[in-house]
């Protein structure tokens, strides 16, 4: 079962048991009832994609929250919170959380680290927001009408969220420069020394321009994350990697494809290479990577060749292509079979083709911050299984606004109810 829908009903508690096993969940609505709390195993529901939990009497959100990994949509709205956890900041895929209508006093900061483009904080009892809100740029909407806040001004409140953002990112301390007194060096091999058990290791953001040789000796690791570094080629030595299953290499400063290394890792299932200044994709640059589950190749501007192939990728589940200057939608992707999430956000695509109605597994679909004006009404045919569609910056002339605000559910009716029947 993928959607449990029990809106309207008079129900006082949803079990945690039931909510436990119900693991292959992607939507929850449970909306207009008398619940008074959530379950604590709803972090167990590591698929669910959008939970509606609007008009109840719930006091709390639980902790285990975070590990809903996969939630895009959250809907709070009409309860009686009084606070947020700190967890609900790991939720890295939420797009919309609406809390309007609560009791909240403050709202936490490090729900500041979510990645949100609507935020509905209206109708609260907040006096005052965090300045860190500003750090989160990729909001769109930010809703605070209703609320007591003394220290903003009605008219930055009222005014565009962009202006607000601004101002509290003013309000922020300078950075101050907390460089620990660890070494570099000594991080490394603390890092290394905890991947002989764990099988993973993280040199994030530790300021490298090539890899440390402490690699090779940390045995059989499954992950290697090398992000926010420098690093501008990938030695010969990681070939020795075979057991590699995840290799993260997003914002270095790598130009070349990787394919003679990628020869010898036929495990990789997870391949991260985004913000890098790559040149160019060969043409084959995928066929020694079979297996490969997830590929991230977003904001390399113009480094997909003509027709990239991404048929000799037939396991694929999630693919980001952010920000590539494409034009139109690569054909092979409309081979995918098993593609689940695919970003195209903040290229220049003027047109969807037709063929994504045959995406059937697909639950994600970013096209947001494109030049569509019109969209294939056999879009619509991906309902049920689409539960995001993402269509923010675009000139949608064909759609109107209310239908737009009203959410992935209503686009994907509409564009049904338009396709001519035979």
């Amino acid at each position: 079962m993928s959607k449990l829908d029990v809106e309207g009903n008079k129900l006082t508690v949803l079990s945690n048991n039931l909510i436990a096993s119900w693991t292959m969940l992607t939507e929850l609505i449970a909306s207009k009832n008398l619940l008074n709390g959530m379950p604590e195993t709803i972090g167990s529901l590591s698929r669910l994609i959008r939970l509606d939990l609007h008009q109840n009497r719930i006091l709390s959100i639980p902790s285990s929250i975070s590990g809903c990994c996969s939630l895009a949509e959250f809907y709070m709205g009409n309860n009686a919170l009084s606070a947020l956890p700190a967890e609900l900041g790991k939720l890295s895929k939420l797009g919309t959380l609406d809390l309007h209508s609560n009791q909240l006093k403050e709202y936490c900061v490090e729900a500041c680290q979510l990645r949100l483009s609507v935020l509905d904080l209206s109708n609260n009892s907040l006096s005052g927001l965090p300045p860190e809100i500003g750090k989160m740029t990729t909001l769109r909407k930010l809703l605070l009408t209703g609320n007591p806040l003394r220290t903003l001004r009605s008219s930055l409140v009222n005014g565009p969220t962009p202006a607000l953002l601004k101002y509290l990112r003013s309000r922020l301390p300078e950075n101050e420069d907390s460089e620990a007194s660890t070494t570099k060096e000594d991080l490394i091999t603390m890092a290394t020394r905890l991947s002989v058990t764990s099988k993973e290791l993280s040199l994030e953001g530790m300021n490298l321009s090539a890899i440390p040789s402490e690699i090779w000796e940390a045995g059989e690791i499954t992950k290697l994350d090398l992000s926010r570094n420098s690093i501008q080629e990938l030695p010969p030595e990681l070939s020795s990697c075979a057991s590699l299953q995840t290799l993260i290499l997003s914002r270095n400063k790598i130009k070349d494809w990787p394919d003679a290394i990628l020869t010898s890792l036929s495990s990789l299932s997870c391949l991260k290479l985004d913000n890098n200044p790559l040149r160019q994709v060969p043409s084959d640059g995928f066929k020694d990577i079979p297996m490969l589950q997830i590929l991230d190749l977003s904001y390399n501007i113009a480094s997909l060749p003509e027709n990239p192939p991404f048929s000799s990728l037939p396991h694929l589940q999630e693919l980001y292509l952010r920000r590539m200057q494409l034009r139109e939608a690569p054909t092979d992707i409309l081979r995918l079979q098993q593609l689940r999430i695919l970003d195209l956000s903040q290229n220049s695509l003027q047109s969807i083709p037709e063929g994504f109605k045959n995406l059937t597994s697909l639950t994600e679909l970013d096209l947001s911050d494109n030049n569509i004006s019109a969209l294939p009404p056999e879009l619509g045919l991906l309902e049920p299984s689409l539960q995001a569609l993402r269509l923010d910056g675009n000139p949608l002339r064909s759609i109107r606004r209310t239908i737009l605000d009203r959410g992935t559910k209503a686009v994907l009716k509409y564009l049904k109810d338009k396709i001519p029947e035979n």
